[in-house]
This record gives C-alpha cells, structure tokens and sequence, in this order.
C-alpha cells in the first residue's frame, strides 16, 4: 500500500533548510525568497503566498476568491483583515482585504469577496482578471475587529453589514455555526436589491443552523422585498432587540451605515456596545484645528500645500508613495515625519513636534511638516 503521506517529511525538511539563517546569508543581499519566487511563487519559505484554487462571481462588480496558502500562513480569528499584494504590469500594489471564511476550515483555505471600487486598481484588477492559478502575496492576519472567545459571547450577538462589509462578520456568523454557538444571534445586512447581497443563500442556511440564529435583509431599493424597509433607525433596531442594553453589535459597512448606527447607539448612551471595522477614514471631524498645512517631502524636493491627507498631498504633488488600506491599519505607508506636527484623523490627536514614524494616509498637516519621502 502506498503512504500517501510520505513525501510531506522530506518536503517539510527541505523548507525549513531553505528557510535557514545559513541559506538567507548565502543569498543575501535578496535573500532566498528573491530566488525561489523566480522559479515558482508558492515556493517562497520566508513570507506567505497564497494560490487562487477557484473563482466565483456572486454579484455584478464581485469576486469571490479561494486561496490556498503556503505554510508560513500562521492563522486568523474571525473578523481580521489580510494585506494583499497583486502584481499588475509588473509593480506589486498593495490593499487590505477582510477574510470572509472560518478559521475553523477543514481544507485551510481563505476566502476573500472582493467589490470593484471605481477608484481601486487592485480591486478593479481581480473582479475583472483573477483567475485560478494566479498567485498572492499575504500578510499576516491584522485587526482587532474580531469575534470574542466562547466564554465571553453572554449577550444577544447582533451583525450588522452593508455592501462590501459583509465580509469580517460573515466570518464570524461562519464560525459560530462551527463552534456549535448556542447563544441569539441576529445578522442584519443592507443592499440595494436582492441580486446584490452576496451569500444570499447561505446566509439563509447559517442562520437556520444557529439553534437562535436570525436573518434580515434590509432592501434599500426593493421595497417590501426584504425583511426591512428603507434606511438603518430606531425601528429597525426595533426588529431584533426592546432591550439595547443587551446586544453586542459588530458592525462594518458603507460610511453613511456606519454613521447611523453609531449615532443611534451614541444617543442611548452604548457606544461601548457597537464594535467596528471602517473601510475607510471616519469623517474629519470640522472642530478639529489642522491649520493651513504645507508638506516638505525631503527626499523628492518637493512642498506642497495640504490636500486632504499627507498621503493625498503627496499624490496630488505628483508623488507615488507605497500605501495599502487607506485608513491607518495596514501600516504599509508609515513614513519619518522630521519635523512638524500632524493630526491623526482616526483618534484626533496632536503628534509631537519631534522625528517620528506617521501613517500617511491618516495625518493631516498642521503648519509646517516636513516627511523623509
């Protein structure tokens, strides 16, 4: 009989002598990783590269992908976010994607949804090219919008979602039918019309499995079509809970979703209970003081007056730097500000005056800035 099994030894000892301190000084300055992706991508033994196994187009202007990673991928909890990095004409871009699937997977792929955005390269590239075979680079799981451990799940679990932001909390409803959860959970989830709710189906399907499970669909441009009617409010809220104080609310969507729910849960005094994923900045709050900000960009010789974000100043200066999730998570564009003073956009803070590393794409120049870009 022949053992199946047999040649993962032999494989996994060669991995881990190619991914050697020995070998990665032979190789330097690339390093091994630099060599073995010129043979075959997968084979990198020091980062994460994940192999597109199918795809699926759910809904007009989606993609469906799942990736089966190497064997540096070390795991997520429902809930995180990947950075993904896709070569297009020879440049690798990077954006942050959340992971749609179950940790809890038997076959150890992931899953990602992704939605075209009109302005998004990355995001335009896979709905419209990706194909099986092609291969990503990963980072590692990222965020803390996450489900809780079992033994914190005591309250009634409400998901709310639109658009796109379907993605962390059907990971999380995936994985609490796997864990067996026995606790009310509710999944509310906006789309213009049914043909563009992703999952639709299944949707159905896990919330039946759940012994307390409940779906509703909230049809913005189908009215009568779905459970809800119209925009997120009080009656809405009305439909899954009389008592506010016993929810937990994990929430990702559009910006004008997201700004709802918050105000609502702010003006009964339980912001503590609505937890978050943004895809993208918060409003800029107008009482916060920027200034008239001007941005040096040392290494390019270039000043230019604030647009936006450090990260839009230099874009409309003509400048390229390296960016991913556009909302201070992914860290890919974190910068030496030198001098200056810069307003995080996201919590409001005043940086200090002295050398020190920015997000780009969430600092607003205060006065003078000057950046080691």
């Amino acid at each position: 009989m022949v053992n199946a099994t047999a040649p993962a030894r032999p494989r996994h000892l060669v991995r881990r002598a190619l991914a050697s301190n020995l070998v990665d000084k032979l190789t330097a300055p690339h390093g091994i990783d630099r060599y073995l992706e010129l043979v075959d991508p997968r084979w990198v033994v020091r980062e994460t590269r994940a192999e597109v196994v199918a795809v699926e187009r759910q809904t007009p202007g989606t993609v469906t992908l799942t990736l089966r990673p190497n064997d540096t991928w070390a795991g997520f909890r429902a809930g995180q976010h990947v950075v993904v990095g896709v070569s297009i004409d020879g440049v690798v871009h990077q954006r942050c994607f959340s992971l749609a699937g179950s940790p809890h997977r038997a076959d150890g792929t992931l899953e990602l949804t992704v939605k075209a955005n009109a302005s998004g390269r990355v995001s335009k590239h896979l709905v419209e090219h990706a194909r099986r075979g092609d291969v990503l680079r990963l980072s590692e799981a990222k965020g803390d919008f996450v489900l809780p451990v079992p033994a914190e799940r005591t309250d009634h679990l409400v998901f709310i979602s639109g658009g796109s932001g379907i993605t962390p909390v059907l990971s999380m409803l995936r994985t609490l039918v796997d864990e067996g959860h026995e606790g009310p959970v509710t999944f509310v989830h906006y789309g213009y019309t049914a043909a563009d709710v992703c999952y639709r189906d299944e949707l159905g399907r896990l919330a039946d499995a759940l012994p307390h499970g409940r779906l509703l669909l909230g049809l913005t441009d189908e009215p009568g079509a779905g459970d809800l009617d119209g925009f997120f409010g009080a009656d809405h809220v009305a439909e899954f809970t009389d008592d506010a104080r016993s929810i937990q609310v994990f929430l990702c969507g559009p910006a004008p979703l997201m700004a709802s729910v918050e105000e609502h849960f702010a003006g009964l005094g339980l912001s503590d209970r609505v937890h978050l994923e943004r895809f993208g900045l918060p409003p800029i709050d107008p009482t916060l003081d920027t200034g008239d900000g001007v941005v040096a960009f040392e290494r390019s010789g270039v000043t230019a007056a604030a647009e936006g974000t450090v990260l839009e100043t230099a874009e409309a200066a003509g400048l390229t730097p390296k960016f991913g999730c556009r909302r201070g998570i992914c860290g890919t564009c974190t910068t030496t500000k030198t001098s200056g003073q810069v307003r995080n956009l996201v919590t409001g803070e005043l940086s200090a005056a002295d050398t020190e590393p920015i997000r780009l794409c969430v600092s607003m120049a205060c006065g003078e800035v000057a950046v080691q870009l």
